[in-house]
């Protein structure tokens, strides 16, 4: 079967490239480099021994994608990742968000309804939650108001993509709403590639220990948690990616009970800021240099999945753990430090 993952260049679309390819899917991937690398068709081909089909492609470019549709007809399913994804970047610049993650997503369903039957797996997010009022967050949680635009984006995706599967019957879709993937493969071939400086806690970690980042700052220790830093779900991004395959094929082997469904991928369990800094230098034998600054706009106190929907109903569940995950992302960093000598 031929899948389509859209943004399969990027962190966790790569690595869903590979978890396809290792099951014997053609994969064709759409990005349009905008925060990804075209070293990364190398990586996943030196993992597989396969190239995927790639094109270089803007969902936004409504022409393109058209044209693209009309020659590629024989898809399965679509897995869904292009979109811009900072939190608090998504609070310094809303309107790139508005329209790189939903204009982009009505323009793909556009051409999907348009198909005889077609199958979506969705990039969605455990940001939809907002601020949780009940930990573990589990899918019947209340989508609270966004407090971020990122967030906003991925509340209002799932209703486009709801409202659509609603009003035509031809499509299916899976929402899996993931917390924080980390890590890279371990063979060091693909990993987080941030361009700039990271958005994120792990690549910010690693940049910091191999010495290109001065220190770590971390953002407030006054929040009401045991040591006072923000408590997240730390998935290995491996883990995730095999969910998105899972969820796939539980699509298109009739099994959904619903047009749309959704699911939480993450572990379960809650780190702090500073047990991941801790994990971090036990993983790594490095000493971490990091500050304590101020609050970030945009960031909830704490946010840990309720895993049991996606263990049980999916038949998937988290195998790697979070110092399997740093260590693998700390030997990707060291990997680009040789690659950049």
């Amino acid at each position: 079967m031929k899948i389509l993952v859209t943004g399969g260049l990027g962190f966790i679309g790569s690595h869903t490239v590979v978890a396809l390819q290792n099951k014997d899917y053609e994969v064709v991937v759409i990005d349009n480099l905008s925060n990804s690398s075209l070293k990364v068709l190398e990586g996943i081909t030196n993992i597989t021994s396969k190239t995927p089909e790639f094109h270089k492609l803007d969902l936004r470019d409504k022409s393109s994608l058209l044209d693209f549709f009309a020659k590629h007809q024989d898809i399965s399913g679509i897995i869904h990742f292009a979109a811009s994804k900072a939190v608090g970047e998504s609070v310094e610049n809303p309107l790139l968000y508005y329209e790189n993650n939903l204009a982009a997503l009505t323009y793909l369903l556009q051409n999907l309804v348009n198909l005889t039957e077609q199958n979506i797996i969705f990039s969605s997010s455990c940001t939809v939650y907002g601020e949780a009022s009940e930990l573990p967050i589990s899918e019947s949680a209340p989508v609270k108001k966004a407090i971020s635009p990122y967030g906003n984006t991925k509340q209002v995706g799932e209703e486009i993509i709801s409202d659509t599967c609603a009003a035509y019957d031809n499509l299916k879709a899976i929402s899996l709403r993931y917390f924080n993937p980390i890590g890279s493969h371990p063979t060091n071939e693909i990993g987080e590639l941030p361009i700039g400086t990271p958005q994120n806690l792990v690549p910010f970690i690693t940049q910091t220990a191999i010495g290109k980042r001065k220190e770590l700052s971390v953002f407030g220790d006054d929040y009401p948690t045991q040591d006072g830093t923000c408590i997240r779900d730390y998935i290995h991004v491996m883990d995730l990616a095999e969910a998105h395959v899972v969820a796939l094929e539980r699509i298109m082997s009739s099994k959904t009970e619903e047009n749309f469904e959704v699911f939480n991928v993450g572990t379960g369990i809650g780190s702090s800021v500073l047990e991941v800094v801790k994990a971090f230098e036990n993983a790594s034998g490095e000493n971490l240099n990091y500050k304590i600054v101020g609050r970030r706009p945009g960031d909830v106190i704490a946010a840990y999945a309720d895993t049991k929907k996606a263990n049980m109903t999916l038949g998937w569940k988290a195998k790697r753990s979070l110092e399997e995950a740093l260590k693998d992302a700390w030997e990707w960093e060291k990997s680009q430090a040789k690659a950049r000598v």
